[in-house]
C-alpha cells in the first residue's frame, strides 16, 4: 500500500531562481497579467500568485497550485534538457582534448622555431582586423 505524498510547497528560492524562466509560460497562462505587473513582484511566490489571483478573480491557493505545477513541469523540463547534454558535453570535452593534442605540437613548432615572424603575422594580423574594424564603424 503506498501513500501518497502531499505537494510541497514550493520554495520561495526555488520560484525565485526560475522566475525570470518562467515569466513568459505565466503569461501564457493568464494572458491578462502583464509583465511589468509580474515583473514588480520582484519573484515572490506569494506576491505572484496574489496579482495572479487578483486579476484573474481566481482564489490564490489555485494559483499557488497552478505555478507549482509550472514550476515542476519547468523543473522536470530542465533536468531532461541536463541529462541529455551530458554525453554532448562529454564527447565535446573529449573532441576538444583530441583536437588540442594534435593541432599544438602543429603550431606551437612553427612559432618555437620562428619566434620573430609569429609576433610579425600576429601583429600584422592585429593591424588588419583593426583597420577592417575602424573602417565599419565609420560608415555605420
Amino acid at each position: 500500500m503506498t501513500a501518497e505524498t502531499p505537494p510541497r510547497a514550493p520554495s520561495p528560492e526555488g520560484f525565485r531562481e526560475r522566475f525570470e524562466t518562467l515569466i513568459p509560460t505565466i503569461q501564457r497562462e493568464w494572458p491578462a497579467v502583464a509583465r511589468q505587473t509580474l515583473e514588480a513582484t520582484r519573484g515572490s511566490f506569494d506576491e505572484v500568485a496574489e496579482v495572479i489571483a487578483s486579476q484573474t478573480g481566481r482564489t490564490a491557493a489555485v494559483v499557488k497550485d497552478q505555478l507549482w505545477e509550472l514550476l515542476e513541469v519547468a523543473s522536470g523540463q530542465t533536468s531532461r534538457l541536463a541529462d541529455n547534454l551530458a554525453p554532448i558535453e562529454a564527447q565535446l570535452e573529449s573532441l576538444l582534448d583530441e583536437l588540442n593534442a594534435s593541432l599544438r605540437p602543429r603550431i606551437e613548432k612553427p612559432v618555437r622555431e620562428r619566434p620573430l615572424m609569429a609576433i610579425g603575422i600576429a601583429a600584422g594580423v592585429g593591424v588588419v582586423l583593426g583597420l577592417l574594424l575602424a573602417s565599419g564603424r565609420r560608415s555605420a
